[in-house]
C-alpha cells in the first residue's frame, strides 16, 4: 500500500456513503478488497489523509460489518435505518451526525477507489480560492461526487428529499457550480466486471 500524502487541512468534514446493498454486484462492494484493504477503509483513509475531519461513515444495509472494517480509523459511523429510501436519506443521516458545527461537507462514495487524497483536497482548495458554494468532481463529460458543499449549497443538502441524490442538486447551480477535473472518479465498482478491471490495474 503506498504511503498516504500528508494532511492538507481543508477545514471541512466528510461523509462517506456506504449504505447501499450493492444489488448490481451481488454482494457488499464496501467490503471488497483492493491493494490489501476494503474499499470502505480506503475511502475513509483517503478522506482523512486529505485533511477532512471529522469523517462520518453512513451505513445501511450492512452495519456491524462496516463498523468493524473501519474500527482502526478515527472516524464516526452512523446507521441509517431508512437507507432503502435513497441517497438523500443517507446524506441527511450523516449531516445530522455532524451537527451544525460542520460548515463545509465533502460527500463521497465508498466505491471510487482510484480517487486520491490530493484530489479530495483539491476540492476544498478550489472552494477556498473561488468562494463557490459547491465544488464537484468533473469526469467523463459529467460531474458528481466527490463534491464539497458549503454555505447555501450545504443548506440545500440538508433539505434533500430521501430519494434525491447529490448530482441533481449540483446541476441546479449552473454557472455557480465549480468543477475540478478528476477523471479517476469516473471509475466505480458497481459490477463484477468493474471489480475485475480494478484488480487488473
Amino acid at each position: 500500500m503506498p504511503p498516504s500524502p500528508p494532511p492538507l487541512a481543508p477545514s471541512a468534514a466528510a461523509l462517506v456513503l456506504a449504505a447501499g446493498n450493492s444489488s448490481r454486484l451481488g454482494h457488499s462492494k464496501q467490503l471488497l478488497v483492493y491493494q490489501g484493504e476494503t474499499l470502505l477503509h480506503r475511502a475513509v483513509r483517503t478522506a482523512l489523509a486529505a485533511g477532512y475531519a471529522p469523517v462520518v461513515v453512513v451505513t445501511g444495509a450492512l452495519d456491524a460489518e462496516l463498523r468493524h472494517a473501519v474500527a482502526d480509523l478515527p472516524c464516526q459511523t452512523v446507521h441509517n435505518p431508512n437507507w432503502a429510501a435513497g441517497m438523500g436519506a443517507s446524506i441527511r443521516a450523516g449531516l445530522a451526525a455532524l451537527g451544525p458545527a460542520a460548515t463545509a461537507v465533502l460527500v463521497l462514495s465508498s466505491d471510487q477507489p482510484l480517487v486520491t487524497a490530493a484530489q479530495l483536497a483539491a476540492l476544498a482548495q478550489h472552494q477556498q480560492a473561488t468562494g463557490a458554494p459547491a465544488v464537484a468532481a468533473a469526469y467523463a463529460n459529467a460531474f458528481g461526487i466527490p463534491a464539497l458543499f458549503t454555505g447555501s449549497a450545504l443548506a440545500d443538502l440538508h433539505n434533500l428529499r430521501p430519494e434525491q441524490g447529490a448530482k441533481p442538486l449540483l446541476a441546479r447551480y449552473g454557472p455557480a457550480l465549480a468543477l475540478v477535473p478528476m477523471p479517476d472518479a469516473a471509475f466505480d465498482v458497481d459490477t463484477p466486471a468493474a471489480y475485475q478491471d480494478l484488480q487488473n490495474r
